[in-house]
């Protein structure tokens, strides 16, 4: 018996001698989900929170990091962007979010084109920015998108974390004219899509003659939409628009989300009922386009207090979206807060709330259980002049380092100096 008790012992040592535990210590913790935490100690083992707690002391032999008082939050989600797809937005051989022609719509697949070595992701996991929605931007069928991907900003390997992870359709915003020049094509086209899904589900027929508008991937890309397994991003800001969407959502009871929104504000307490979350710009005040007359600054404040669950994404014209998509959108929280929004709610729209919209159950906060996304800031995460000081993914501390920052101390004076023969110094 002893003999046997000995044996299983020696087979779980090893197992047991990589479950290597990290804490952190002395955090101002702010779990999103529940109340700040002072002096916490975070306990951190195979990619997860053991348990987060006031006070407490490492466990012994834990890699301990001390946070030495600064603010700790999980590690920030972005809503919608487009990293791994896009590059330089003027170097066409670098961008793959949308395509024009051909014959895919809604099966249009962002998967196929991410980029792990994309020089814009480490940049984004710099500050502090863990996981992403991508998005794509356009396909060759209207009104739809394509479908997006869930992605993981680990340094090495595979990012895809999940693939068809939403469908994106657009309505509105100029790109009517793709439809026949009528929103009202648009609408009608996306809810004779739904219904070519619906009969494909309830009896898939084999290749035959044509009678119906989609072509057959595109429709078998919808069957999880119609079936209620994936959710249906509407891209759009127009209130009539915003308003068709929650209809079509109780019609067809679907997932719906809308992005854009810049004038949701409108019909906050409709979309708080139709449970209906918005992804917005919270620098978007200005009438970018017809649709957005009612763009306004307290959008995010208005549709918080209405009820409404928000997440930010910054779009600068498109820029944002990948270079700059982390500390353009901490940027975006913060113009958020200045116009109403609550703090905690605005830490929430880049943690919590998206990871709630794109169902990460494990994901924006800091909690026993929960992925050990975390970020310790020098400063307020929402000034965009602080940065990350520490940033673990999967409870892995990741480097800070970019190609910004190697090019920086490559051709810093004071590196240059050392470089320079004695002779010329």
């Amino acid at each position: 018996m002893i003999r046997a008790l000995l044996m299983i012992a020696a087979l779980c040592a090893p197992a047991l001698a990589t479950a290597q535990m990290t804490a952190i210590v002395h955090a101002r913790a702010m779990p999103v989900t529940s109340l700040p935490v002072d002096d916490a100690t975070i306990v951190i083992a195979d990619g997860r929170i053991l348990s987060i707690t006031a006070h407490g002391a490492p466990p012994p032999g834990a890699r301990v990091i001390d946070a030495a008082g600064h603010i700790v939050t999980p590690g920030l989600v972005g809503a919608a962007s487009q990293l791994g797809l896009t590059e330089v937005l003027a170097a066409t051989d670098t961008t793959d979010q949308s395509v024009s022609s051909g014959p895919l719509g809604a099966a249009f697949d962002v998967q196929y084109a991410l980029n792990a070595n994309s020089a814009l992701l480490p940049v984004a996991r710099a500050d502090g920015l863990t996981r992403a929605m991508v998005f794509p931007g356009a396909s060759a069928t209207v009104p739809f998108a394509g479908l997006g991907a869930l992605i993981r900003l680990e340094p090495a390997g595979d990012i895809l974390e999940r693939p068809r992870a939403a469908m994106f359709a657009m309505i509105g915003n100029g790109s009517q004219s793709r439809a026949g020049g009528s929103r009202a094509a648009q609408w009608g086209l996306l809810r004779n899509a739904l219904t070519e899904a619906r009969r494909f589900a309830a009896s898939p027929r084999p290749a035959g003659p044509r009678d119906q508008l989609l072509d057959r991937p595109d429709i078998e890309a919808l069957v999880p939409v119609v079936m209620g397994t994936m959710t249906l991003v509407i891209v759009t800001d127009r209130e009539s628009d915003i308003r068709q969407a929650i209809r079509l959502a109780g019609d067809e009871k679907l997932r719906v989300v809308i992005l854009g929104g810049a004038e949701a504000w409108r019909a906050a307490p409709a979309l708080a009922a139709a449970h209906i979350p918005v992804i917005l710009d919270p620098e978007a005040d200005l009438p970018q386009t017809f649709d957005a007359l009612g763009a306004r600054l307290d959008n995010a404040a208005l549709l918080a207090k209405a009820g409404v669950t928000i997440a930010f994404s910054v779009s600068g014209n498109g820029l944002y979206l990948s270079y700059g998509a982390g500390i353009d959108m901490r940027e975006g929280a913060g113009i958020a807060v200045a116009n109403g929004l609550p703090y905690a709610a605005s830490i929430a729209a880049i943690t919590a709330g998206p990871a709630t919209i794109w169902g990460i159950d494990h994901a924006g906060t800091l909690a026993a259980g929960a992925d050990a996304d975390i970020v310790i800031w020098e400063g307020d995460p929402l000034e965009p002049t602080s940065a990350p000081l520490t940033v673990l993914v999967a409870g892995v501390e990741v480097s800070l380092a970019t190609r910004q920052t190697a090019l920086r101390d490559r051709y810093s004076p004071v590196h240059a100096e050392t470089l320079m023969p004695p002779a010329y110094r």
